[in-house]
Formats: C-alpha cells, structure tokens, sequence
C-alpha cells in the first residue's frame, strides 16, 4: 500500500512559517545541498496540500510540482487552476483512503499544519521526515495545529549535516489518540 509521508521543514523552536505563512527564514547562505529532497522528490508521484499551503506557493511562484499529480484540499475552488491541480472537498478519511487504492508511489503530504492535523486525526500518515533548521523564529504556524492528541512515533533514523540542519525521520506508531 502507497505510504503518506509528511516530508517537511521546521525551524528550531517547532514552525513551519511565519504567523503570516512566510518562509524566508528556510533561504539560508552555504546550504549543505538538498537534504536528500531530489532522491525523496523521485520516490513520491502524488502530492497533497491545503489551501492556504497552495496559495503560500502560487505567491512564491510554485503553482503545483512538476511532474506529480497535485491535489489541494479545499472547500473551494481556485479561480486560476492549473491544469495537473485538483481541488479536492471530501472528507480526509475518505480521500486518503481513495488515494492510497490507486496504484503508484508514496504520497507526499506537504502541509499545512491544519491538513497535516487532519491526516494525523485519521490515522492517515505513516511516516514523517523532519529537518530541523538551526534558526528560532519566536512565533508562527506549528509543525501540526494544535489539538489534543497523543501519537506515538518511532524514530527510524537520524542524520546531522555540516551546517546544523537534522533530519529525523519517524514512522507513526500508533493513531492519534485524544489525550
């Protein structure tokens, strides 16, 4: 069965942007290469998003990811749409069960942090890879919005690179439970 992974950024003190959805903090100098992203970009052929995620990246120039089937979830549609974007307003259990009956690769779950609630709630995310960037913002968007939960992780590794960043990497143990 196609796995759904959240395979994301997140700064030191737990934020994925900005209260505003901003990510100019990530543009950092002397970078230590792609952090593994090309090889994961090659093993996902299917990405989902929220809304407010989609529009962050229509303003910084992304409208959908080349080459992979793009799905936003939203309860309305975009007026300019392209053509490799669907808009989709089902319920989470039902598409990310849908999703995973098609056939293909793993399906990358790119955020935000309410849609990454939402798959969590229906225990509809195997795994998650997390780099955490070397910076503290102070305040913003959360890895996953806040609810009350209780979900249980097990680390499949870790890895340090030259310049701070950490990418851990976990499998969902168990679903989310109301804590």
């Amino acid at each position: 069965m196609r796995k759904i992974i959240v395979y994301i950024a997140t700064s030191a003190d737990g934020f994925i942007a900005r209260p505003n959805g901003d990510v100019e903090w990530l543009n950092r100098p002397r970078t230590a290469g792609d952090y593994g992203m090309g090889d994961f970009y090659r093993s996902v052929d299917t990405v989902v998003m929220g809304r407010k995620t989609y529009d962050v990246g229509r303003k910084l120039g992304q409208s959908h990811y080349r080459g992979k089937k793009n799905y936003v979830l939203s309860r309305k549609r975009a007026p300019h749409r392209p053509q490799d974007v669907e808009f989709v307003s089902c319920a989470i259990p039902k598409f990310a069960t849908q999703l995973r009956r098609t056939d293909g690769r793993d399906i990358w779950l790119v955020g935000g942090a309410k849609t990454i609630a939402g798959f969590l709630d229906a225990g509809h995310i195997d795994e998650f890879v997390i780099h955490v960037i070397p910076v503290f913002i102070g305040k913003g968007i959360p890895l996953i919005a806040a609810r009350h939960r209780l979900t249980q992780l097990k680390l499949l590794g870790t890895k340090t690179f030259k310049d701070g960043v950490v990418r851990l990497h976990y499998s969902v143990a168990q679903r989310a439970a109301s804590a």
